[in-house]
């Protein structure tokens, strides 16, 4: 039987929950009232029914509590050793995302300003809506009617091969309906009846229950005992040709009819729209129905139906033109705050966190949501104690959007930050960094700051020590075989043999990973360093400028805060870093341990590309669709460009992928070039 909610409350209900009840039955009639009679949404019918929820879970605790006027009463194969690695052969791409009718609209009128300018007419393109089923993309290579290979999405370029697991599910043909080699993409997903099935399963053997079809769907496809894959009863929607031997389909509706010819279980309702109209019509439907559906939903993909047209449109930033994801509004739930704690992070800077009762959303169990700032805190005027509306939209960190002040009992109290926050250590003193929302601590060697500064200090953009992640951290702290990050480095393979659950070949990765790290360019040499308001791009600066180690020691604060991307506030944050003793004792330990080499960005290059970039400041902004950010840079760098973090008269070029925000806008004002991703990638060639 479930536990309740209140079951430390004595058998007759306290006065805090005849109050919490009452507090409920108004707030949901008010809402209702709002809603259905005067048209009018305060908060979503979402978050109004976790409010009813809450009271139902009172209601039947102490039944002796409901009146005929309450809310409640109106009736209404063989096991693998491992995974191998995959290239794809057709980049797999991922849809912008459209959250409202504006934004689809908006999406329209982009797509026929493109065809527009591609082709010098008015042309009027109809669409496909197709359901966006919530599970793990597969991709699926068939060779002469054959299946060949079964791959995950992985980061877009290589995914992981996972053929064996895909042939238990039976609604992915092993081989086609014509002899016919191609590439196909789809979506594995978990079926809520057989997702119900596992949990009563887990249930009767004592395991711990799954949070939700997802996650079921994408952890069974992992697992190395295909056995184990069939158990779980997966199926699959197959959507999209991307590679065939023959011509493809003129129209998206006909691929997806040529898809089921072929034998692929292709999703039924799938409709051609005429216009955007009626793509907001199907959406309106779906978003009432969706849930009727044995498979999780979560939006409408909307896809340009004419191939030619597609053709015209091509890609952009990390998605294709001729398509957008139309979610479905965000799930929103209340919550309680319970308390509010504080994180600090490894340059001390401190983060309040509302404690929340937890609460499921967006098949999530949440407990625990950022505040951002005391800025933040003040704006919601969120308190301890406060019923709040809690949003997740996909894969987004739930957010508090807003607070029920009706809800409240007058035992709430405004928060007031704290001077003292015993996690900075020290005496715990904390003070607000000038001109910003944030606080942070004022003693720097915390417990905590050291474990996220050594995290940070291993991580890929630092060291890069493959392996050596934040549990591996976690253990040498706690057995004592490490205090600074120059420890790291002297760590032998008979350490790790030392600590629990390590065997001969994870010490033996260890220990290599280590040996490989020794060897480090300047800018991720400070960047390992976590020296406040010294970023990325900022170490790259100042290392391009400076050349070596030795000269950025002996700066000066005028010399480095004439550098360009270095102001007065970065200098005198580098400069009294570099000059505290502790400080300057663990870059001299450092580097009796580690050779510097020259960065790539200094290395020489040839090419049209190094002319045009070579010497250039450049600034990226938006997504790019074809290659991760970092990639990006390293490009640049090598070609002998200094990419910086913001836009100023110096900068020569900027690089908008898809939803570029300010920079874009500062670019536009300064009139500095703007180069898209497609003439970026032409540049590059």
């Amino acid at each position: 039987m479930k536990q309740s909610t209140y079951d430390k409350a004595p058998k007759k209900a306290s006065k805090e929950v005849v109050l919490r009840l009452e507090n409920l039955k108004k707030t949901i009639e008010r809402h209702r009232y709002n809603y259905h009679v005067l048209d009018k949404e305060e908060i979503s019918a979402e978050a109004l029914d976790s409010l009813k929820r809450e009271l139902a879970a009172i209601e039947a605790e102490y039944p002796e509590l409901i009146t005929p006027d309450s809310p409640s009463q109106r009736v209404a194969g063989k096991p693998l050793d491992a995974f191998k690695k995959v290239e794809h052969k057709v980049t797999q791409w991922s849809f912008n995302d459209a959250f409202t009718e504006q934004d689809i609209i908006d999406f329209d009128a982009r797509v026929k300003r493109f065809l527009k300018a591609e082709t010098g007419k008015d042309l009027n393109p109809t669409y496909t809506c197709e359901l966006k089923i919530d599970g793990l993309k597969v991709v699926l290579e068939y060779e002469k009617g054959l299946l060949k290979t079964a791959a995950t999405r992985g980061d877009g370029v290589v995914g992981e091969d996972v053929t064996e697991n895909v042939k238990t599910i039976e609604s992915i043909p092993l081989r086609l309906a014509k002899d016919e080699s191609l590439i196909a993409e789809g979506e594995i997903w978990l079926g809520k009846k057989q997702f119900e099935k596992l949990n009563r399963k887990q249930l009767a053997e004592g395991k711990p229950l799954f949070a939700n079809p997802r996650n079921v769907a994408a952890g069974s496809i992992r697992q190395l005992d295909p056995a184990l894959v069939r158990e779980r009863g997966l199926s699959c929607f197959v959507y999209d040709i991307s590679q065939y031997e023959k011509t493809m389909p003129k129209t998206q509706v006909d691929e997806l009819t040529k898809l089921g010819d072929f034998g692929f279980k292709v999703n039924k309702h799938f409709v051609h729209a005429e216009n955007i109209s009626e793509v907001i019509s199907f959406w309106q439907k779906w978003i009432k129905q969706s849930k009727k559906e044995d498979y999780w939903i979560d939006g409408v993909v909307v896809k340009v139906n004419e191939r030619e047209y597609q053709e015209y449109l091509g890609y952009t930033g990390k998605a294709p033109r001729f398509g957008i994801a139309f979610k479905f509004p965000a799930e929103q739930v209340t919550t309680v705050v319970e308390d509010i704690v504080f994180q600090v992070g490894r340059t001390g800077v401190v983060t309040p966190v509302a404690k929340l009762k937890p609460v499921q959303v967006a098949g999530t169990t949440v407990s625990r949501a950022t505040l951002h700032n005391e800025d933040e805190i003040k704006r919601l005027d969120v308190r301890v104690g406060d019923t709040v509306i809690l949003q997740k939209a996909g894969d987004v960190i739930p957010d508090i959007v807003k607070v029920l002040p009706e809800m409240r009992t007058g035992k709430e109290k405004p928060f007031v930050f704290p001077s003292i926050i015993p996690e900075c250590g020290g005496d715990g003193r904390i003070e607000r960094i000038p001109g910003q929302a944030a606080w942070r601590c004022v003693f720097t060697d915390s417990e905590a700051q050291i474990k996220r500064k050594l995290y940070y200090f291993v991580s890929k953009k630092a060291f890069d020590i493959e392996d050596m992640g934040p549990k591996v951290i976690d253990a040498l702290l706690e057995y004592s075989l490490i205090q600074t990050a120059s420890d790291i480095l002297d760590l032998r393979k008979e350490d790790f043999l030392t600590l629990p659950r390590f065997g001969e070949k994870s010490a033996e990765n260890l220990y290599e990973g280590i040996q490989l790290a020794r060897k480090v360019t300047l800018p991720r040499f400070i960047i390992s360093l976590s020296i406040p308001q010294v970023g990325e791009e900022t170490a790259y600066d100042i290392a391009g400028h400076f050349g070596t180690i030795q000269k950025i020691l002996q700066a000066g604060k005028e010399d480095l805060e004439a550098l360009n991307g270095v102001g007065p506030i970065v200098a005198e944050s580098l400069y009294s870093w570099l000059r505290n003793e502790n400080n300057a004792a663990l870059v001299e330990r450092l580097l009796e341990r580690v050779i510097i080499t020259k960065d790539k960005a200094k290395a020489p290059a040839e090419g049209k590309a190094a002319q045009f970039f070579s010497g250039k400041t450049v600034v990226l902004t938006g997504t790019l669709a074809t290659m991760g950010r970092d990639d990006a840079k390293e490009k640049l760098r090598a070609l002998g460009a200094d990419v910086s973090s913001s836009v100023s008269v110096s900068t020569d070029y900027v690089v908008a992928g898809e939803s570029a925000g300010s920079k874009l806008d500062k670019a536009n004002e300064l009139g500095v070039k703007v180069l898209t991703e497609a003439e970026f990638l032409e540049i590059l060639g």
